[in-house]
């Protein structure tokens, strides 16, 4: 969801600069001295589940970390031709389903705030399996769930980690986003097939 549907540069401003901006406030501390270290308490849960969680990052910081994110709610917005592509899917009779490594409380943020839900057949949170998207388990978990040819699949993604999990698990189809956040450059992808947006691949070619 996060730099494939939405755009990312609201998860990059809220745990890079607002967060690290707040926790310094909460706590009375400098927030030149403590962004570094905040950053790196962030960086080591890298990958897991508990990197994802809300109520991990909450008791950890003794931060209430939804209401944090609602003070920058603006920034979430969707990335270009997300609409377009996902009403022709359905159109063709595709199914389309996310699956997210977002936590349910931001889930509900982001999908409260944008119009992508009633345009997805299936929303799944890797909390709900207990594994991320980066763990072979979640793929078995996810499989058993919806019952998915995994040959036959076209799974979209920012995440390289991801990519890569989702290929080890045998998905026959991947694409890379090479531009998540709209503020930053897109980056190079050697790994994988990659698009910007979605007005490349749009069934009609539009």
């Amino acid at each position: 969801m996060d730099g494939t549907l939405l755009d990312l540069h609201f998860d990059n401003f809220f745990w890079l600069t607002h967060l690290p901006r707040r926790y310094a406030e909460h706590h009375g501390l400098c927030a030149d001295k403590t962004t570094p270290e905040l950053h790196k308490r962030l960086n080591a849960k890298r990958g897991t589940l508990e990197w994802y969680c809300l109520e991990h990052w909450s008791q950890e910081l003794s931060l209430n970390i939804r209401q944090l994110k609602e003070e920058i709610d603006y920034l979430i917005t969707e990335r270009p031709f997300v609409q377009e592509f996902l009403e022709q899917l359905g159109a063709r009779g595709k199914q389309r389903i996310l699956i997210t490594n977002a936590h349910p409380q931001s889930l509900d943020l982001k999908l409260k705030l944008t119009s992508i839900e009633s345009l997805l057949d299936h929303v799944y949170s890797s909390h709900e399996f207990g594994h991320p998207k980066e763990s072979p388990i979640f793929w078995q978990l996810l499989e058993r769930r919806q019952h998915f040819n995994p040959a036959r699949t076209l799974f979209i993604d920012d995440s390289l980690s991801v990519l890569k999990a989702a290929a080890a698990y045998g998905i026959g189809h991947l694409l890379a986003i090479s531009q998540p956040d709209s503020k930053t450059a897109p980056i190079i992808i050697q790994e994988f097939p990659s698009i910007i947006h979605f007005d490349e691949i749009l069934p009609d070619g539009e």
